[in-house]
């Protein structure tokens, strides 16, 4: 799932995500006090600009240059500062984000964690570490894509696993998806992860 697979996959179709941002975003950040964000694997960039609306400075960043592109031609779209760039080996600043969002981000395992480890350290003191992800069981169960497996990518419970004595979990859940009007029908159930580094 490289710089190509992304672009040929967003290339493929005029719109491939429905525009509104992620319902477990909305859910989970709506209360928080804005501050800078990290939009992990931003797409199409609709997280990142609600995330703009609501006064966070966003940096979006992805691994496809269509998806970027198609991003910035959004309405407001200058309100969000992007970079193409993949985080499995250029990691981001780390302690800068009061936000790190990673919503359905195909993160693979490596054996010394250190992507992951490297998306932990970009969280601020005092920040959140939001990673919604779909329910890997019910994924494998009601969707079909030979070329992926979800086992090779990090779940939330995973994550917990590395999460030393300096985070708060303040939600770790499955919850049924809250979807825009024109969700299709593939609904699986997300699992959301929200930590806080502490001050």
């Amino acid at each position: 799932m490289d710089d190509r697979y992304w672009d040929e996959r967003y290339g493929a179709e005029e719109q491939l995500f429905s525009g509104h941002p992620n319902g477990a975003l909305v859910a989970e950040v709506a209360g928080l006090t804005p501050g800078q964000a990290l939009d992990v694997g931003c797409g199409e960039g609709a997280d990142a600009l609600w995330l703009a609306g609501q006064g966070w400075h966003v940096t979006a960043v992805d691994i496809s240059r269509v998806a970027l592109e198609r991003a910035a031609a959004l309405p407001d779209g200058d309100k969000v500062s992007r970079v193409r760039a993949d985080l499995t080996v250029a990691p981001p600043p780390a302690g800068v984000f009061d936000l790190v969002s990673v919503q359905y981000y195909p993160l693979p395992h490596q054996p010394d964690h250190a992507a992951l480890r490297r998306l932990l350290a970009a969280v601020a003191p005092g920040g959140r570490l939001l990673f919604v992800s779909h329910d890997l069981a019910a994924f494998t169960e009601h969707h079909h894509h030979p070329e992926i497996d979800p086992a090779d990518y990090y779940g939330p419970d995973e994550i917990t696993a590395l999460l030393d004595d300096g985070w708060t979990i303040e939600v770790d859940e499955k919850r049924a998806r809250a979807n825009p009007p024109a969700a299709d029908a593939r609904n699986v159930p997300d699992v959301v992860l929200r930590a806080r580094r502490d001050a």
